[in-house]
């Protein structure tokens, strides 16, 4: 268990510390949490904690893959966390701030069938030896999906007392990049995937 792993296992941890944070009825044992008016917005501070959490395990995502690439700490089972640790943190996030009316549903649906998808692809071009690297429009998701999200935990403050939907823009241009990464993902692999003798057995 190296630095970079434990990096990665910390950030499992704290998406599992946020999904109780925003799910957990607290008031069966007593417990509210306080809302704060900014701009006349008012705030659950549950968000506010859930966000800079999220902030949190977004640096280690960053950082547990400089150090391993930086020190040769990259590891079969450091990749498998990583890959592990970034869907408990985004998908479900998605799916609570959708459930809980803070964005619109498509967003985590699409989100989610990319990741299906290109997951799919970069498991079949592994069996075949393969390892297919990032591409930029998948950066783009990553980076948009990132800022989107903790703007909405923050209640898209300050741009919300303006009435500029910020969070929702940079939500909705990530989820535009995620079905295009996932399209390029398929055009650029499809010989990958049906090989010729894939095509053999498909006449």
């Amino acid at each position: 268990m190296n630095l970079p792993n434990k990096l990665t296992v910390s950030r499992i941890i704290l998406s599992v510390v946020i999904i109780i944070i925003l799910l957990f009825p607290f008031y069966l044992v007593g417990f509210h949490f306080p809302e704060v008016v900014i701009g006349g917005i008012t705030c659950d501070i549950r968000y506010f904690i859930a966000g800079g959490l999220y902030i949190i395990a977004s640096l280690t995502d960053f950082f547990d893959g400089k150090i391993a690439r930086k020190y040769n700490m990259i590891t079969d089972t450091g990749k498998m966390l990583d890959a592990i640790a970034d869907k408990v943190l985004v998908n479900s996030v998605l799916i609570i701030l959708a459930a809980n009316g803070f964005i619109n549903a498509i967003i985590p649906v699409v989100i989610v069938l990319r990741d299906i998808v290109v997951n799919a692809i970069k498991m079949e071009a592994a069996s075949k030896g393969v390892v297919i690297a990032a591409i930029k429009t998948g950066k783009y998701k990553t980076a948009s999906l990132m800022v989107g999200t903790v703007l909405m935990f923050f209640y898209n403050l300050p741009f919300e007392m303006w009435n500029l939907k910020v969070a929702d823009f940079f939500l909705y241009f990530a989820t535009l990049m995620s079905l295009i990464s996932m399209f390029q993902y398929y055009y650029l692999n499809k010989d990958l995937i049906f090989s010729k003798e894939e095509k053999k057995r498909q006449k």
